[in-house]
């Protein structure tokens, strides 16, 4: 069967996630780290993608978009595997693929789900035991959230604003949520849509997305189709 193509909407926030091949490293050292963020930076300026929140781990990376168009983060995906790959492999002395083929991405209610994911995206190198507390990692746009430095590549989403009135009062609350992290079921909803390219979304919404799109963007429900109700034949 045809893999369905991902579900990109302008307008509504994505949760992205791009892995190197076979799990291998996709920077070496600060100056790779550097680049590619620079790389995603300008892509993601020259597409119209708004990132409000990514963390670049040792050998993926996580990303929270909302593109000013359908194509807008496939065009900035190409751009930014392309030109990384072609820096990482003449900066290392080496040639072939360095990703693990398509990115996966998931469309995520941003009410229900938009701080979540940037928190998950903000602990993922606690997670990995690499830190202990998402303010020591460099490579995030938790820095720039917390107030800790001025990162140019974060465009802060709505609900980020409405955290408080002012700069310091919505720092604190992120703060507050970062300290608080996310659930188990929080995590395992946010891996499975990635994983699955599935909305991930109240039931509503989802319906709401199929109409609009006439696709199919959520999983079937699990089991047996229910049996007609006995009164309802006889009518």
């Amino acid at each position: 069967m045809a893999r369905q193509p991902r579900l990109t909407l302008a307008g509504h926030p994505h949760h992205v996630i791009h892995r190197g091949n076979n799990r291998q490293a996709i920077v070496v050292d600060d100056v790779d780290r550097q680049r590619l963020l620079d790389e995603l930076r300008e892509h993601a300026r020259g597409q119209g993608v708004a990132v409000h929140g990514y963390v670049l781990m040792d050998n993926h990376l996580h990303l929270l978009l909302t593109p000013e168009s359908d194509t807008g983060i496939g065009l900035m995906m190409q751009a930014l595997g392309r030109g990384y790959v072609r820096h990482f492999n003449r900066r290392h002395g080496r040639s072939g693929t360095l990703w693990e083929g398509r990115y996966r991405s998931a469309l995520i209610q941003a009410e229900r789900h938009l701080l979540a994911c940037m928190v998950y995206i903000d602990l993922n190198p606690v997670r990995a035991g690499m830190v202990q507390q998402a303010a020591d990692y460099p490579w995030s746009s938790h820095g720039h959230c917390v107030g800790l430095r001025q990162d140019p590549l974060v465009t802060p989403h709505a609900l980020y604003w409405a955290l408080g009135n002012t700069p310091f009062a919505r720092e604190q609350a992120y703060a507050g949520l970062v300290g608080a992290g996310t659930s188990q079921p929080q995590q395992e909803a946010l891996r499975r849509s990635t994983q699955s390219g599935w909305v991930l979304g109240s039931e509503s919404f989802i319906a709401q997305l199929a109409r609009q799109t006439h696709r199919r963007v959520g999983p079937g429900r699990v089991g047996r189709p229910a049996l007609p109700d006995a009164s309802e034949e006889k009518n």
